[in-house]
């Protein structure tokens, strides 16, 4: 490394100095750079950044490790870089987020989707492919971004999913996620905590959430990108961050059909009582866990009972 390099520990490289920034060269700087700010995968982070700046695929940066930056480039870099280094997101900043088959629009208006999710979905879509018919009607609870319910009707037998938030700028995400993925036609987007904008009538096959259930007192814990920049609305859930599953358990018995599946994202800790609380109802059967891939148990699933 160079002198000039050591003389740049606190801000973004500017464009002058006697040394070309490089592709190389930025992403190493860079990476120590976020990672003395607390960014556990600085490197990566700055790849992704630099990539976007660029517009190149991650990958491509490998084979242009000897191109010099022009001034144009590092002025859309570096205030990407200072974002980051604020731990400000990489997909707000970047603005999407992959999420299985989709790259949804992402901001601080909704929650990143995670990798649990995904595994929520497996579960969701490979109880569809054998107990749902052609024309099965889905739920989601507290869409977000609707990262679940946009792929149960790109993915699954859906026929119709609702998809329920009480932040209307969060559907306004959404929404524009379902028409960039060409989706529009088979959702239904409603303003309304939970059930609220379900009507009476209305019954589904699968009901499923990611809900909030962070408990209050638990936000110290939280990293900085979770707690200083996702919208707390969608995270917190009261006291013990049971508040939103028991208000879905208490619920969803009605919205499902004979048989018909519930699927819960819930919180570390959080299974056993969840379980407990399903089991309490007398709806249900089947109830059972599913782990994340760390084993933590992560997943709920409960079907409806045949009989009540």
């Amino acid at each position: 490394m160079s002198k000039g390099l050591d003389r740049l520990p606190s801000s973004p490289p500017s464009a002058q100095g006697e040394e070309a920034w490089t592709v190389l060269r930025m992403m190493e700087w860079s990476g120590a750079y976020l990672e003395d700010k607390g960014v556990v995968r600085g490197r990566l982070d700055a790849e992704h950044l630099l990539a976007d700046v660029l517009g190149l695929g991650r990958l491509d940066l490998y084979l242009q490790f000897d191109r010099p930056l022009v001034a144009a480039e590092l002025d859309r870099y570096r205030p990407l870089l200072r974002r980051r280094a604020k731990r400000e997101p990489l997909q707000y900043i970047l603005g999407r987020a992959a999420f299985r088959e989709l790259d949804l629009e992402v901001d601080g208006r909704v929650l990143i989707p995670r990798p649990e999710t995904e595994i929520l979905l497996d579960e969701a879509l490979e109880w569809a492919g054998v107990h749902a018919g052609a024309e099965a009607r889905g739920l989601d609870l507290g869409t977000g971004s609707g990262a679940i319910a946009l792929s149960l009707v790109l993915e699954g037998p859906f026929d119709s999913v609702v998809a329920t938030d009480c932040s209307q700028a969060a559907l306004d995400v959404a929404r524009r996620n379902a028409e960039a993925a060409g989706l529009s036609e088979k959702l239904d987007f409603r303003l309304g905590s939970f059930f609220e904008p379900v009507r009476e009538t209305e019954v589904f096959d699968l009901v499923v959430s990611n809900p909030p259930y962070v408990a209050e007192g638990d936000a110290p814990s939280l990293e900085p990108e979770v707690r200083e920049w996702e919208p707390g609305d969608a995270l917190f859930a009261g006291p013990d961050g049971l508040v939103a599953l028991r208000a879905i358990v208490a619920g969803a018995g009605p919205r499902l059909r004979r048989g018909g599946l519930l699927a819960l994202e819930v919180g570390l800790g959080q299974a056993g009582p969840v379980m407990a609380m399903l089991e309490d109802t007398g709806e249900y059967v089947d109830v059972r866990v599913r782990r994340d891939l760390t084993g933590r148990e992560r997943m709920v699933l409960s079907q409806r009972t045949m009989t009540n």
